[in-house]
């Protein structure tokens, strides 16, 4: 029936020329990286922000985004069927993440990869200094590179892994290590693997309980956090609804009232949850109220879950409080609509994929006055804080305003609220100082033919930017004398620990898929949401921005339309863009 549904619900007439030539063009992505672990101090850089930041518990990492863990630190992502954990004194670029790939730039450190399903047209690919590194099948993997850039080591436990620089390419079968130096040509040294260490038992660990969790049963594999459930909660049947999962919170929890609301291009908007287990419950499904009780309703089973910065829907209107902002969650049959810019094909697939029953999609998704829509917790759980509060990203719990019915009655629904982000909304924590990292740069493997890859290319053949004289070489698996020692120089050691002065300049990261142009930042973006105040922009108005010309004015009809600013004055051009963080020392 899904599928079904998913063929035959028509496409919302309210999107763009643009959109309606292209429907999934301008989509945002499905998927995020959950920041789903953190040991030590983590520091975390927003793309198009100038300023680190602390990194925070479930914050949604996304392309262009930097993390670095200091002395002793750990972190962890969750990306749909990937993970990758970072060791102590790493630095990791989220290069580019959409619906199709995920490429990693490891500038130092040490990660392993956790890749528990790649489906067809999926590319995962870690760039290092030495080379590119796609994974061609599902399996883990350990890459560790110096400050310097001198050598990078890559451990397959499970899986296969295909290694590709200029004029260079192998594919190297777990389980197997190697060494890789120098740059143009790189050498690869087929080398002992090492005994595991700490991070290796820990990130064992935590394979094993994503692999054993009872919430598994439930909710999409590919959904981030769905394993955090087991130990915050229950699950029961309930004849109505079916699986629903209840969570252990104190008397008087209402859903998204503790946290706070963050801006995250492109999606605007956000909400931070305060909850450690609150990242699967409040980006997917649905909350239930059943005899007084919450509980959370998982989407279907699908491949691709997809992310949403919030099912809510936003109060206003003529009658409501012009100093308040509100908000309440979506029962089980409301639909989501984005306040930011997607394609005609978005609006019910993140409806269809969080709404596990769908039988009245069709009639969610048609409606032609949002206003005659009965939410179910529209008058029960509805949450408001003076707008200064909301804007700033400060704590929702301690500024609640309270709603008598009167205000909830005139109360209409609007597409979100006209407030726009202050700087401190657009991070994930507490300002902190730049940690030592330098500058990021790339190279593709082929230099004569730069960009000129794809995602998604064949994995097994030739790698796409390789000239035709390379060829495809397998380094030969170690015997099993050579496993039992590992000689000094690829002992486990963190990069922290060597004690080797920098260079002034490292080597470039090498990479096999033309990484994505550098965000517009933050502060260029502000004045032109001055014109639609709490609307994020879109990709065209962005385009303009990057290329320093006239911004195109708003395309986008939105549901429910409001009124666009009288006479709105349009902000002078655009400075030129300054250098992206990641590409700067600091």
């Amino acid at each position: 029936m899904l599928l079904l549904l998913l063929e035959s619900l028509p496409a919302r007439q309210s999107q763009s020329n643009t959109n309606q030539q292209n429907p999934a063009a301008d989509n945002p992505p499905a998927r995020v990286a959950r920041i789903s672990y953190m040991k030590g101090n983590v520091s975390f850089l927003r793309a198009g922000v100038d300023q680190w930041s602390r990194a925070a518990l479930n914050f949604p990492a996304t392309t262009g985004d930097r993390i670095y863990t200091d002395h002793g630190a750990r972190a962890e992502l969750q990306i749909g069927p990937y993970t990758v954990r970072l060791s102590e004194s790493t630095d990791l670029t989220l290069t580019n993440l959409t619906d199709q790939i995920m490429q990693l730039g490891l500038q130092q450190g040490v990660i392993r990869l956790s890749v528990y399903q790649l489906s067809s047209g999926d590319t995962v690919e870690i760039d290092t200094s030495h080379g590119a590194l796609t994974v061609v099948e599902p399996g883990k993997f350990r890459v560790q590179t110096d400050p310097n850039g001198d050598h990078t080591f890559v451990s397959v436990d499970r899986g296969r892994l295909q290694i590709t620089a200029q004029d260079f390419s192998q594919t190297i079968e777990g389980p197997q290590a190697v060494q890789l130096t120098g740059q143009d040509p790189i050498e690869v040294e087929s080398v002992p693997i090492p005994a595991g260490d700490d991070f290796d038992i820990w990130s064992d660990e935590r394979d094993s309980q994503l692999a054993e969790s009872e919430s598994a049963k439930y909710v999409s594999p590919a959904t981030p956090g769905y394993a955090d459930l087991d130990d915050y909660g229950h699950w029961a049947a309930v004849e109505e609804y079916g699986p629903v999962w209840y969570p252990v919170v104190p008397a008087g929890w209402v859903p998204y009232r503790f946290g706070h609301w963050i801006w995250v291009d492109p999606w605007g908007w956000t909400w931070l949850e305060d909850e450690a287990w609150g990242f699967c419950p409040f980006h997917f499904g649905r909350w239930v109220l059943i005899g007084g009780v919450w509980g959370w309703l998982p989407g279907p089973f699908v491949p691709l879950p997809v992310y949403a910065p919030a099912l809510v829907a936003f109060l206003g209107g003529a009658g409501f409080s012009l100093d308040l902002v509100a908000w309440f969650p979506l029962g089980p049959f409301d639909p989501f609509f984005p306040w930011y810019h997607c394609g005609g094909d978005y609006l019910r697939l993140v409806n269809v994929t969080n709404i596990r029953n769908v039988t009245n999609i069709t009639n969610i998704l048609n409606v032609k006055n949002i206003n005659n829509v009965h939410y179910a917790y529209q008058s029960v759980a509805a949450t408001a804080v003076p707008k200064n509060v909301f804007s700033s990203g400060q704590p929702v719990a301690p500024h609640v305003a309270h709603l008598n019915p009167s205000q909830l009655a005139k109360a209409q629904i609007i597409p979100h609220p006209a407030v726009n982000p202050t700087r401190q909304a657009a991070l994930p924590g507490k300002s902190v100082p730049a940690p030592p990292v330098r500058a990021l740069r790339f190279t593709p493997a082929n230099r004569a033919a730069p960009g000129s890859t794809t995602a998604g290319a064949n994995r097994t053949g030739p790698a796409p930017n390789r000239p035709a004289a390379a060829t495809e070489r397998n380094v030969p698996p170690p015997t099993e004398s050579t496993r039992r020692s590992v000689p000094p120089t690829v002992e486990r050691t963190t990069p922290s620990s060597r004690a080797i002065a920098p260079r002034p300049v490292p080597p470039p990261l090498i990479t096999r898929n033309a990484p994505p142009p550098p965000p517009v930042m933050f502060e260029q973006r502000r004045p032109v949401m001055l014109e639609h105040p709490g609307r994020p922009l879109e990709p065209l108005q962005v385009e303009d921005l990057r290329a320093r010309r006239p911004v195109t004015p708003l395309r986008d009809v939105e549901f429910p339309p409001h009124p666009v600013p009288i006479a709105p004055i349009r902000p002078p051009a655009p400075p030129p863009p300054p250098i992206h963080p990641r590409l700067s020392p600091h």
